[in-house]
């Protein structure tokens, strides 16, 4: 098993960055594939990025494509999702989420261990 906490979330004015970590307990976290997913209020839980077990492999959604940047350091059990020239549109809790898998999928319910989630807010 793993558990996951994500950090760093917070307020961001549009354009501008913000670094929200995923921090997994366990000796094994290289074993996972890693995901991000997002929920704005009145709306469902949408994928955003995914990483491979060793890093090699990441995809992302269209809409956030050459903005976020999905990586990993294994030796420091930590995920790490960049995001730059934000938009009010990202306002979301954020959510880790990981699968013993060599790489993960698009869909929320190929995942088993999700974090709590870290509010992100962008203002226009």
């Amino acid at each position: 098993q793993v558990q996951l906490v994500e950090s760093g979330g917070g307020l961001v004015q549009a354009g501008g960055s913000l670094r929200v970590s995923c921090g997994a307990s366990g000796r094994t976290f290289s074993a996972y594939a890693v995901g991000w997913f997002r929920q704005a209020p009145g709306k469902e839980r949408e994928f955003v990025a995914a990483i491979s077990r060793y890093g090699g492999t990441t995809y992302y959604a269209d809409s956030v494509k050459g903005r976020f940047t999905i990586s990993r350091d294994n030796a420091k059990n930590t995920v790490y999702l960049q995001m730059n020239s934000m938009e009010p549109e990202d306002t979301a809790v954020y959510y880790c989420t990981a699968v013993l898998r060599v790489i993960g999928s698009r869909l929320a319910q190929d995942y088993d261990y999700w974090g709590p989630g870290t509010q992100i807010t962008v203002a226009s």
